[in-house]
């Protein structure tokens, strides 16, 4: 379990495998100089709503993996989760299509 840090405040749990992914896509975005949405749903045990938060190329975040080995990634699902970060309602967590090959954890993906 990974955990994705904004603003040294908030601090929120994802599987490290979601977190290889979303970190993939929002640094690209970031990196553009893109502003944007994230949202996600909460855990049941905080009241199993939603958070959303405005991430910016000046915000302060930290991907915090607990496992030593790199995810594999998987190029649909980087796709699908940057498709929803280019919508009106920004980034949301969208299920791993299961079609698609796998990329190597430890090679290099083509910014999107």
């Amino acid at each position: 379990m990974g955990k994705f840090i904004y603003q040294g405040v908030l601090k929120v749990d994802f599987d490290d495998r979601e977190l290889a992914h979303l970190q993939l896509v929002i640094s690209n975005k970031l990196a553009r100089g893109e502003s944007f949405h994230f949202t996600w749903k909460d855990s049941p045990a905080i009241g199993d709503g939603r958070t959303s938060v405005w991430l910016h190329p000046r915000c302060t975040l930290v991907f915090k993996f607990y496992g030593a080995r790199r995810p594999d990634l998987n190029r649909a699902w980087i796709e699908a989760l940057a498709a929803s970060a280019n919508t009106t309602a920004g980034l949301t967590l969208v299920p791993e299509p299961t079609a698609d090959p796998v990329v190597s954890g430890a090679g290099e993906v083509a910014p999107l």
